[in-house]
């Protein structure tokens, strides 16, 4: 098992659990996203953010993270086909947009993602 990771904001230690996903949902703040984005290998873009914020929205307003499929049919709902493309996504998060984008958007992991570590 990984060791926990933890980040620094403005002297603030903030936990996570062994594989980055945030203890605390408000603990997150853009500061920590940015970090843990950096970790991934991701240079944050206006169209990131607007998913991360997406996520964030879809999280306060159901309680859960959404798994891909939730997340491309809510996002289809409200923009347009290209940014509910699978490719889409995955161009902004390669190792998975529920997975890679809620630990970002300081989400837990969805419950009905594969057991992933990456």
């Amino acid at each position: 098992m990984a060791d926990i990771l933890k980040y620094i904001v403005d002297d603030d230690l903030i936990d996570t659990d062994p594989y980055g996903y945030l203890l605390k949902l408000d603990d997150w703040s853009e500061d920590i996203a940015r970090q843990i984005a950096k970790e991934e290998d991701i240079a944050l873009t206006d169209d990131h953010w607007e998913i991360v914020h997406f996520l964030r929205n879809y999280y306060s307003q159901f309680g859960i993270a959404p798994n891909v499929r939730t997340l491309r049919k809510a996002l289809k709902s409200e923009y347009d086909e290209d940014k509910s493309s699978k490719k889409y996504l995955y161009d902004l998060f390669p190792k998975g947009p529920s997975r890679q984008g809620c630990r970002i958007a300081g989400l837990p992991l969805p419950n009905d993602c594969v057991d992933w570590h990456g």
